[in-house]
């Protein structure tokens, strides 16, 4: 079913929506939660709530990109809940080493003005990754949105893991670069 036509049962209160949606986009949604959570019961319960957030946000809400708003419902979901799992513990798996790879240039959070702070970062990051070459575009966003591994990457581009991990270590120095540049306080 097309997208358009799916929004359409969201606003129309249909419940047919949520079959629908889980039919066209479940998969996608499981397989992005499992990258982060590595637990098929905790990706299920997300992708469950994905779609009650789906449901709850349109209307009033039209997303012009179906797949990438729940897309990011379901990463933000799972990122909320690795954590949740993991507070106070090192973690494992990809996400950790995602994470480890970002701590030097990503700054943290924890501050009165986190959300302020969150949005300048993000808007800050979009203009980073829209300076990029489409090829250092991808690999970027595989590696630390997809949260794919290095060699998941090499594999999908056809290059070595080394050059993956080289042009990785190199965009993230010069995020680091393009972030104290504009102020952003690491």
């Amino acid at each position: 079913m097309e997208d358009g036509r799916i929004i359409d049962l969201y606003w129309a209160r249909e419940e047919t929506a949520i079959a629908e949606t889980d039919k066209k986009y479940g998969n996608y949604c499981r397989s992005l939660s499992m990258r982060i959570l590595n637990s098929r019961e905790d990706s299920e319960e997300c992708v469950n709530d994905t779609w009650l957030r789906a449901w709850d946000s349109m209307p009033p809400g039209r997303p012009s990109c179906l797949c990438a708003f729940l897309g990011k419902i379901t990463r933000n979901l799972s990122i909320s809940r690795w954590r949740k799992n993991h507070a106070g513990k090192r973690g494992s798996g990809e996400m950790q080493l995602v994470l480890t790879e970002l701590e030097d240039c990503i700054p943290s959070v924890g501050s009165v003005e986190e959300e302020l702070e969150g949005k300048e970062l993000a808007a800050s990051i979009d203009r980073f990754l829209k300076s990029l070459g489409e090829e250092s575009r991808n690999i970027f966003v595989r590696r630390y949105f997809y949260l794919d591994s290095v060699r998941e990457v090499a594999d999908r581009f056809g290059v070595s893991e080394s050059k993956v991990k080289s042009l990785l270590f190199r965009l993230r120095n010069r995020l680091r670069e393009h972030l104290e540049k504009e102020g952003i306080e690491l």
